[in-house]
């Protein structure tokens, strides 16, 4: 929860308040620029925390109980 409110991020159009994500995924749609790539970002920037998609936790294989015994 900490990384989504960083006041360091880069801004994105991807998470934008004025930026929707177009059908194909490869392109926001702005409503002050037109269309524009997902890492751009303009003088208008408003950071919406619900479009911002977090990174997945990593996925550790199950393991035994022996390989945790001394």
């Amino acid at each position: 929860m900490k990384e989504m409110f960083n006041k360091k991020m880069e801004p994105a159009c991807a998470y934008c308040t004025y930026g929707n994500r177009s059908m194909d995924g490869k392109t926001i749609l702005c409503l002050k620029k037109g269309a524009v790539s997902l890492d751009y970002s303009c003088r208008k920037f408003k950071y919406d925390p619900l479009k911002r998609e977090p990174k997945r936790l990593l996925v550790l294989p199950d393991s035994e109980d022996e390989n945790f015994e001394l």
